[in-house]
């Protein structure tokens, strides 16, 4: 047993109870619910804050395993908001923690934060409560900025990278997914290298593991001779997805043949939100190829479906501009499926270049179109490549991950407070 007996955790903005494949549901909630659940599992006491959205919300959800709870807190009008949007409330909602933890007559050990607005909340509950605090951010503001120069949020731009830098300063530790992230963090934050431990994050084995492709296959309804290529993700511009459609574009027009079997299902959005801007120029643009009998988007899947769409898949395509880690490769590693990715961010940490899976130049859709070729035309390689993708996940099991955070969190209890000044 841990001396951690509770921890806080803070997710201001997504909720780890919302269904994946939303705007700004991703690979963060799935790494806070599934760390929440292996720590509840070794008896800490874990409770998730996170903002209300709707008000038929209960104000504690237990749903999500023993000794776990989230708890909405009211902030703002109980509906949904961006991250920008949220940034008025802040105090509201830090309010609202301490008043719920006043209520319950409860104290914590640690506060273990994510993304740049819990971070905010985190240093005023230190500033109040004198509880050390650890910090991940997920993705960086200097890095989307950098990838994305048209990006522009509601508030300042300057603000969250400020916040950013901030928080940099004032947690206890930052945790980093990769060696990549400790590097932007270092160059982009001037942080304090002593202050940064290499975490990744982890991956359920037991709900991810190798099933035969053929069954993966029977169970969706695929036929038998179809070759699956999958992207799963939220539908934004930073994933890139029009490189892929871009490839096999370049793969038709040098044979036009070789797509008769091949079919790319994209997981994540809405198909039917005429709203959304990314997925109604990613339509656009599969019919302007001539993809539509290549091209399915399937909307976003359950958690419970995802294993069968990896395990059915020949390759896992994610095209990303930028990537601070990329959960979704590990599933499909996981799965026993190779992986195909932008050599950016996390990606190029986690994927082995022909080993389990091929590394590209971000949007080179003929360097992309050359790998998904020798996958979808040599079985035995792709066969190969899934052995040891699966091999490597073994690594990241979460029992693995949540030793390495509660072994920093035990740390950073027994140093002396930082003032973050």
């Amino acid at each position: 047993m841990t001396n951690t007996q509770r921890i806080m955790m803070l997710s201001v903005h997504t909720s780890p109870l919302a269904p994946l494949g939303g705007k700004k549901t991703g690979g963060m909630n799935v790494y806070i619910r599934e760390l929440a659940f292996e720590l509840g599992q070794q008896g800490i006491a874990v409770d998730i804050f996170t903002r209300r959205i709707s008000p038929e919300q209960q104000e504690v959800d237990q749903s999500l395993g023993e000794n776990v709870r989230v708890i909405q807190i009211t902030a703002g009008d109980s509906h949904p908001l961006g991250p920008d949007e949220i940034f008025p409330y802040l105090s509201e909602f830090t309010a609202g923690v301490i008043a719920f933890a006043t209520r319950q007559n409860i104290s914590y050990d640690i506060i273990y934060s994510h993304y740049w607005l819990s971070g905010w909340v985190a240093h005023k509950l230190k500033e109040v409560w004198g509880v050390p605090f650890v910090a991940m951010f997920h993705t960086l503001g200097h890095m989307k900025n950098r990838i994305l120069p048209g990006y522009t949020p509601t508030l300042t731009p300057d603000l969250r990278i400020g916040v950013e830098t901030q928080i940099v300063q004032w947690a206890d530790r930052v945790i980093a997914a990769t060696p990549a992230e400790q590097a932007q963090l270092l160059w982009l934050y001037r942080a304090d290298r002593r202050k940064i431990a290499i975490i990744p994050p982890g991956v359920n084995i037991i709900h991810f593991q190798p099933m035969l492709r053929a069954d993966a296959k029977h169970e969706l309804g695929i036929p038998p001779d179809t070759q699956l290529l999958l992207f799963v993700g939220r539908i934004e511009p930073l994933k890139a997805v029009d490189t892929v459609l871009e490839a096999l574009a370049v793969i038709r027009r040098e044979n036009n043949k070789s797509l008769q079997n091949v079919r790319f299902a994209i997981i994540g959005g809405d198909p039917q939100d005429s709203n959304d801007i990314e997925l109604t120029r990613l339509k656009e643009l599969s019919s302007r190829l001539k993809l539509n009998c290549v091209v399915c988007f399937l909307g976003a899947k359950d958690q419970e479906r995802l294993p069968y769409y990896y395990s059915a898949a020949t390759a896992v395509i994610m095209p990303s501009d930028y990537e601070s880690f990329g959960m979704v490769a590990l599933e499909a590693m996981a799965s026993g499926t190779p992986v195909i990715a932008s050599q950016v961010g996390g990606l190029a940490f986690l994927v082995r270049h022909q080993q389990t899976g091929f590394l590209v130049p971000a949007r080179e859709p003929q360097a992309l179109a050359e790998c998904i070729t020798t996958l979808i035309s040599d079985p035995e390689k792709c066969k190969e490549m899934g052995q040891a993708a699966s091999n490597l996940a073994q690594n990241y099991t979460w029992n693995t991950i949540a030793r390495q955070l509660l072994a920093i969190f035990a740390q950073v209890k027994r140093q002396p407070a930082n003032s973050g000044s």
